[in-house]
């Protein structure tokens, strides 16, 4: 979550959105859609806002609709962000969320996908899914990363990254900011050659 821009307009959740279906995955409702039998599968990870959000679930099927087997898991098990709980803000419902559980359930969720005979796995994490998605950044987890307006994620994050990874950043972020970007770059950089820059986003291949 990039702040209170962020939090300010939030979707309006359905749960019969989309052309997928629900149904458990490491242990987790996800969303699932595309060729089954895939062996390419993307994992979207989504922002404080949940799985079930619809603009989530159309990119879904339009990722799918190119041959992938995408599935979108509820890692906040039924209790997204609600802005019109007064009671509970971000700050506190963070604290029920955190992005460390998170990254162990994803695990869960790449190592179910590996058992259906997936080889190839893409992770595209939104928001507060950016910084499980830069934890899963390993080999041994998934092959690419894709950050979408990242929260969370630091400099330190960016030297453990061994995929080639994607960062699309908002010009206008106080969490992320383009200066924050512009550091992550010179840790890639220095990791091996940039691919493109398209400022005001930062597309980084290794």
């Amino acid at each position: 979550m990039s702040g209170p821009q962020c939090c300010s307009n939030p979707p309006t959740l359905n749960p019969s959105s989309g052309s997928g279906h629900v149904e458990k995955l490491g242990g987790l409702n996800t969303y699932l859609t595309g060729p089954a039998d895939s062996n390419r599968a993307v994992i979207l990870i989504s922002d404080v806002h949940g799985y079930e959000a619809p603009k989530l679930r159309k990119l879904a099927d339009k990722i799918a609709a190119a041959g992938f087997y995408v599935v979108v898991p509820d890692f906040f098990y039924g209790d997204p962000y609600k802005a019109e709980n007064t009671e509970r803000p971000v700050q506190v419902w963070i604290k029920d969320h955190g992005p460390d559980k998170g990254v162990e359930d994803a695990k869960r969720v790449v190592e179910a996908l590996k058992s259906k005979g997936v080889s190839t796995i893409g992770a595209a994490g939104f928001c507060w899914g950016a910084k499980v998605v830069v934890e899963l950044a390993k080999p041994q987890f998934i092959q690419a990363a894709l950050l979408l307006h990242p929260s969370f994620v630091s400099v330190d994050d960016m030297k453990g990254v061994e995929v080639p990874i994607a960062i699309l950043g908002a010009e206008h972020d106080h969490l992320s900011p383009p200066a924050l970007l512009k550091q992550f770059e010179e840790v890639l950089v220095a990791k091996k050659e940039v691919g493109n820059i398209f400022p005001p986003f930062l597309v980084l291949l290794l």
